[in-house]
């Protein structure tokens, strides 16, 4: 008797990581935010057009050119290329720190150059010492292949090599270049967890460990992970935590490993500035969708970032637009790692008007000129909201966000 063969859809391998995620989640170790949850939302926070009241003044870098730092001349060279000649607060509070050696707390938003912050002075440190590697710890895949983007500009002709350790990509590959003991390793926790108990990533000889975005790393669920990682890492190192936030459990994690840090807390008005904020109810008559469309006819709507709260949710608004012939991708937790670069490129070059994600997924990208946000879906909680709508308005640039709310939805 003929064996039935059933063609079907075939399964990417999960990693051993992945696998082991999956099992603590089963097991109640990891508590996630139920994002179809109550929404704690105050609408009144941004009908007037203010973050918040009482906001911090903006605060001024205590470096006012690059070319006052104590960088090697090839890296302002670098920077002077891209027409970088002035740091933002963040990187001229922590930068000279780094590069005396002090451990650094870094509390910014995303858009503020934190990136910069640390790579500058790190690359600084390889070109005098050959043998000075790094491990950066990113929560998201995009968030660790924009920093690789930003190191591979920072560093280009200084021979330094890097290699980004994220899931979805193919493994063997990134085993092949980690045996070439490349100076920057960047990568997910998941992933690189899963290199260092496969042998292929060991981290004990990092002289510099960078935790970027430490409080999506606790929403996510990745705490201990890190934790196991930096107790393999000897003594002594350099330890730097860049956060948006500083909840207790990262506080504590701090105070567990870093040693004597000095902590920088950059808060300025940027977002209520430069980003006009506005709500667009819907009426129980309106069709939620034909509003939008109207709204991307726009020319000014040139280069827009929608975001829902679904991955589903997100994935059918796509495909919505798409059939009513807009230029449109998408980007949340189910698309493939390749999937989600590809539509990422597509958008940073204009390829395509609307990009439409889910919060997690667009975690800490920078994309410039992004004309318009909207709240296709309101945000579970104000921390979302701020993260969403500072994709806009960055690098001193004026941006529009726009929230969808039903019209009884705060009275």
């Amino acid at each position: 008797m003929a064996t039935k063969v059933v063609r079907g859809k075939r399964k990417r391998a999960v990693s051993p990581g992945k696998k082991k995620f999956i099992q603590k989640k089963r097991r109640g170790e990891i508590k996630h935010k139920k994002k179809l949850g109550k929404i704690s939302f105050d609408l009144t926070r941004i009908t007037k057009g203010h973050i918040e009241p009482g906001d911090l003044p903006i605060i001024e870098s205590p470096v006012a050119h690059f070319d006052d730092f104590k960088l090697d001349e090839r890296i302002k060279k670098n920077l002077a290329h891209r027409n970088l000649l002035h740091p933002t607060p963040i990187q001229g509070l922590t930068i000279p720190v780094i590069l005396e050696g002090r451990d650094v707390i870094g509390v910014a938003n995303t858009g503020t150059g934190k990136t910069a912050a640390f790579l500058l002075p790190l690359i600084h440190k390889t070109l005098k010492n050959p043998n000075h590697r790094t491990l950066i710890i990113a929560p998201t895949r995009e968030l660790a292949e924009q920093i690789d983007r930003e190191f591979r500009l920072f560093a280009h002709g200084l021979r330094i090599g890097s290699v980004v350790c994220i899931g979805g990509t193919y493994l063997d590959e990134q085993i092949r270049t980690l045996a070439r003991n490349p100076h920057f390793v960047i990568g997910t926790p998941g992933r690189l967890l899963d290199l260092i108990e496969r042998k292929k990533l060991d981290v004990r000889n990092f002289q510099a460990v960078v935790l970027d975005e430490v409080d999506r790393m606790l929403d996510m669920g990745f705490l201990k992970d890190v934790k196991k990682m930096l107790l393999q890492i000897s003594k002594p190192r350099l330890l730097l935590f860049f956060s948006a936030t500083m909840p207790k459990l990262i506080s504590e994690l701090a105070a567990q490993f870093l040693q004597d840090p000095l902590t920088f807390t950059v808060k300025p008005r940027a977002t209520s500035q430069n980003v006009i904020q506005d709500v667009i109810r819907v009426g129980k008559k309106d069709v939620k969708i034909d509003l939008l469309h109207q709204l991307l006819l726009d020319r000014d709507f040139s280069k827009v970032i929608i975001f829902g709260r679904t991955k589903r949710g997100v994935e059918h608004l796509a495909r919505q637009l798409t059939e009513r012939g807009f230029r449109v991708d998408a980007i949340h937790g189910d698309k493939t790692q390749s999937a989600r670069s590809r539509a990422l490129k597509r958008f940073t070059r204009d390829e395509v008007q609307v990009l439409v994600a889910t919060d997690v997924a667009a975690r800490g990208l920078d994309i410039p000129d992004v004309t318009h946000v909207i709240n296709y879906d309101i945000p579970e909680t104000y921390d979302d909201y701020v993260h969403r709508i500072g994709r806009t308005g960055r690098a001193g640039k004026k941006g529009i966000a726009l929230t969808f709310v039903d019209a009884d939805f705060d009275k």
